[in-house]
């Protein structure tokens, strides 16, 4: 029992730390941008991707478990953040491979809910 409450504790200290730079990070970002005076898409999707971070988190405190659909929905973001951030210049079968990504993680998430629905 007590290495579970170890394990336990340090988990949740874990988390704590996680959500604590999360929006050290979104600060960060949202002074760099209140500086530059600019927001590109590729901003609100590195801040979207902060968010779905502490939903992660806040769904972990509320249900003492994470739905496998968030860090996959975070998955895509990154990815798409990924290939604004490559622009033109970049290898057009890197392209293929990062959206052949995304629409592989999309159907993921499909089957997903889809077998959810069904118990």
């Amino acid at each position: 029992m007590l290495i579970k409450r170890i394990i336990d504790v340090t988990e949740k200290c874990f988390l704590v730390t996680i959500a604590i730079f999360t929006v050290g990070a979104m600060v960060q970002e949202v002074m760099l941008l209140i500086e530059q005076r600019s927001v590109a898409l590729k901003d609100l999707l590195l801040m979207f991707i902060y968010a779905e971070v502490l939903g992660m988190l806040g769904a972990f405190y509320s249900s003492h478990r994470i739905p496998i659909t968030i860090p996959l929905f975070i998955a895509m973001t990154a990815l798409s953040r990924l290939i604004i951030l490559q622009g033109k210049d970049g290898d057009p079968s890197i392209l293929l491979y990062e959206s052949g990504s995304i629409l592989l993680i999309a159907v993921a998430c499909w089957v997903i809910s889809n077998l959810r629905n069904r118990d």
